[in-house]
């Protein structure tokens, strides 16, 4: 789907810029909705670097609330193509370098922007910095609002120590 013509093209900056459906991508859960990707293409005598951003809405569940909640969720990347007549002996120089032929003439992207942005959804899903989460005696969410449970029992063997805190007031 996300394909550019290189065969042709000039030395120079290209700005491209591509929208579609997550799921044409083969992008699921928890991502929904549309895709936007923008591309730099820098194009040299022996090699291309490509520069990508990618942005696509995600429905998330709160980590502290249990709440669902929207973002976008942006991933990006850089890849690095050198021309090499005979790839066959170009392969293991460089790990992070793609070789291609002089003569290709499209450059697919499908497969970089899916697994950068397998990669990007967070470890930690917060649908805002500062959360409450939920009580951990009654479950109520505290973003809505304090509970009526009790304040914390205190650990028996920190008793000595409170009755100190407390005669220092």
């Amino acid at each position: 789907m996300i394909k550019i013509k290189v065969s042709n093209l000039s030395n120079g900056r290209y700005d491209y810029d591509f929208e579609g459906k997550a799921s044409d991508l083969e992008i699921y859960e928890p991502y929904i909705g549309n895709f936007v990707t923008n591309v730099v293409l820098s194009k040299f005598d022996n090699q291309i670097i490509i520069d990508a951003e990618t942005g696509i809405k995600a429905n998330l569940i709160c980590d502290r609330c249990a709440n669902e909640f929207h973002s976008v969720i942006k991933s990006n990347f850089r890849n690095v193509y050198l021309f090499r007549v005979n790839i066959k002996d170009a392969e293991g120089e460089k790990e992070d370098v793609i070789f291609i032929h002089p003569d290709t003439d499209k450059i697919d992207l499908d497969k970089d922007i899916r697994d950068y942005a397998v990669l990007a959804v967070p470890m930690k899903n917060l649908c805002s910095e500062d959360c409450k989460g939920l009580c951990p005696k009654c479950g109520k969410n505290l973003n809505e609002g304090l509970c009526n449970c009790n304040e914390e029992e205190i650990d028996p063997r920190w008793e000595p120590i409170q009755k100190l805190k407390s005669k220092n007031k």
